[in-house]
């Protein structure tokens, strides 16, 4: 089940670099090694998700920590994501504020210039 499992999530990854690393992982579980030590060897995965991983295989607890790692990384994405918003915001409205007097200037300059006509 589980060899299934990360063959079919090897064929979605974009990366060849985690890619490589998931095929390492599922030839260590069909010898009977445990995820965690290719995961480590690898160096591409984070040591806290690393050791949950760890602590899930030898409590036999596996789901219930990946559901964890899953959790904790999801809201550290959203914190990060709205920290970005917030600082484009502020950027957002000061472009926007260059464009309008960018146009209102060009709107100034074109009225004053009608009085430099000759009639």
């Amino acid at each position: 089940m589980i060899l299934n499992a990360l063959q079919i999530v090897k064929g979605t990854l974009g990366s060849e670099k985690i890619a490589e690393v998931i095929s390492s992982v599922r030839e260590g579980v069909r010898k009977g090694r445990g995820i965690s030590e290719p995961l480590k060897n690898s160096g591409v995965f984070p040591p806290l998700a690393v050791h949950m991983v760890a602590v899930g295989e030898e409590t036999g607890k596996l789901d219930e920590m990946l559901m964890k790692i899953a959790d904790r990384y999801d809201s550290e994405v959203r914190t990060t994501v709205k920290r970005l918003l917030s600082l484009l915001e502020p950027a957002l409205i000061l472009l926007m504020g260059v464009v309008v007097g960018f146009i209102v200037i060009a709107m100034l300059m074109a009225i004053f210039s009608i009085n430099e006509l000759p009639f």
